[in-house]
């Protein structure tokens, strides 16, 4: 099958899908899928690539062990990322070799759908390591450098993969978020912000490795005109300078016998801007 990009042609070989498990850090059960290699024609380059899927985060995977640096630019990433007319992902994730200083087996880079480079992505690195096991690089966990540090995915005897993602940085300038911190530990919760829109919200501002604006609503279907409000609060560089990840959060109740109440949180969830279903 061929498919065109300006000024590119990519040309899959073949594409097969595979299931494995990667339990998140509460060891809930969330899906990697893979495909075999493919290949990229552009530019008078041919470049190798995989397709991993996590949780609904698809990637394109490229091996550049060899390399300090990404065998592609962001421009060339996004338009690879292209859903109608490249191979369409999430992101391109590329394998590097390790740096000269520090204890590492390896290096991960991201390139984002619309070119940005974020500096870490929790499904993407679990990709990121069934990649490397994929390739012959067979370990029990694998130390990752990354632009939010070290990150450890750990590669399970039932084939499930765990990644510690640390713990969070609520302190809102490390964020980083220009909202003003309202509570304990400079951290930022249910402030008040009005999009460029002028819709109200109330932000709670959390960093994974990247930002993160958690959003908790009513009603998700009345509440949040998805389209709209996600890439406004996405890209608003006034209040999250790196720009961020947005989740829109429905808690909901069930009182059992006996007055016990359990509580369930459902989440929408926006990536630059992919948009997620998280029950």
């Amino acid at each position: 099958m061929r498919a065109f990009l300006p000024g590119t042609a990519v040309q899959i070989l073949c594409l097969t899908s595979a299931n494995a498990f990667a339990p998140s850090r509460n060891d809930a059960r969330e899906t990697i899928g893979r495909a075999r290699t493919a290949s990229f024609a552009g530019m008078g380059d041919l470049i190798e690539f995989a397709k991993y899927e996590g949780l609904g985060n698809d990637f394109i995977l490229i091996d550049d062990r060899d390399r300090d640096t990404p065998s592609l630019t962001p421009e060339q990433s996004e338009r690879l990322c292209h859903r109608n007319f490249g191979i369409g992902g999430d992101g391109v994730i590329f394998a590097l070799k390790a740096p000269t200083e520090g204890d590492f087996d390896f290096s991960m880079r991201i390139y984002n759908s619309d070119g940005s480079e974020p500096e870490m992505c929790g499904n993407g690195i679990r990709c990121f390591a069934q990649f490397l096991k994929d390739l012959g690089a067979d370990a029990e966990s694998y130390r990752v450098n990354t632009l939010a540090g070290p990150i450890i995915p750990v590669m399970n005897a039932d084939s499930t993969i765990t990644v510690d993602m640390g713990e969070p940085i609520l302190s809102g300038p490390a964020v980083p978020t220009t909202l003003q911190p309202n509570a304990e530990a400079n951290s930022v919760v249910e402030q008040t912000h009005v999009d460029k829109n002028g819709k109200e919200w109330k932000v709670s501002a959390v960093s994974m490795g990247n930002p993160h604006a958690v959003i908790f609503v009513h009603d998700l279907e009345n509440d949040v005109d998805f389209d709209v409000d996600g890439p406004a609060l996405e890209g608003d560089v006034g209040a999250f300078p790196a720009k961020t990840n947005v989740e829109f959060c429905q808690g909901l109740y069930k009182l059992h016998a006996h007055g016990l109440l359990s509580c369930f949180i459902l989440c929408w969830q926006i990536i630059n801007p992919i948009y997620i279903l998280r029950p």
